[in-house]
């Protein structure tokens, strides 16, 4: 797919002396789930590793003067490869140049803008994936077999919504976003580079390279729960007892610290609800 490029038309908007630019913007591209989530370095590089405790040691009580069997805890090391996340940008010089800020200021309120469009993009697939060359999301890894997953039976694929349960905390042993090179999301110096023109020759841009790379750590099967299938048709939105039945499947001694839902899943679950008390 071509580049889709700043043209003139979008400096006469802003280069306008009577035009406020307020950075306000129409675009729904905020990440607030991600700003909670908790961070952790990649413990190397571009891939990081972690140790998971998956079987127990066995104890007990045992009789004076006589002996029981010792054992061991079991662990597996769990492998996550990162994503890069790219949000390059570049602008015309002839564009940038006659910004009445100067063109360090509208490189600057561009790259606020890739890098806000690129968290969007980051939250998009911590819930979805990326199939084409991004991580699997929650949804890829909480399919319908999961442990921790309630059907609620939905089939109208037009209106299909999930909620998730997520327990993420601190010390990193949870849910986690991995973040690779040390936890930078890196921003280059701009450069001027030759580019191709759009229809004939070539012109000169400033081009700014954003990059990061980007994972999801699933600490345990109760670090995540989900309600598939939630849609409009009749029955199938989100109610208290579905959120039962998921909170059911959690573990008793780590409850999530996030539900999160879209508006329309919040909109059915109040909606359920009876009007009047009883």
């Amino acid at each position: 797919m071509a580049d889709t490029l700043l043209a003139a038309a979008d400096l006469l908007k802003v280069n306008d002396a009577s035009i406020r630019d307020m950075e306000i913007t129409a675009i729904l591209n905020d990440a607030p789930m991600l700003a909670q989530l908790a961070a952790v370095t990649a413990s190397k590089g571009t891939s990081h590793q972690y140790v998971k405790e998956t079987t127990a040691p066995t104890v007990g009580f045992r009789a004076i003067n006589d002996g029981r069997d010792l054992s061991s805890s079991e662990d597996t090391v769990v492998s996550v490869d990162l994503k890069l996340l790219d949000a390059t940008f570049q602008i015309d010089v002839g564009l940038a140049n006659n910004y009445r800020l100067g063109p360090e200021a509208y490189l600057a309120r561009e790259a606020r803008r890739h890098l806000r469009a690129a968290f969007f993009a980051a939250e998009q697939a911590f819930f979805n994936g990326d199939a084409a060359a991004g991580f699997d999301g929650l949804a890829d890894s909480l399919d319908l077999s999961y442990e921790t997953v309630v059907d609620a039976g939905g089939t109208t694929a037009a209106t299909a919504a999930s909620v998730y349960a997520v327990r993420t905390l601190p010390d990193e042993s949870e849910t986690a976003l991995i973040l690779g090179n040390e936890g930078q999301i890196e921003m280059l110096e701009s450069s001027i580079v030759k580019a191709s023109g759009a229809t004939t020759g070539s012109y000169a841009a400033y081009y700014t390279p954003i990059l990061g790379w980007l994972g999801l750590q699933i600490g345990t099967k109760y670090s995540v729960g989900r309600v598939a299938n939630l849609t409009e048709d009749s029955g199938k939105g989100l109610t208290d007892a579905l959120l039962a039945k998921l909170l059911e499947k959690l573990h008793a001694g780590r409850p999530p610290t996030h539900v999160v839902m879209n508006r329309r899943s919040l909109r059915q679950l109040q909606s359920s609800r009876p009007t009047d008390s009883p």
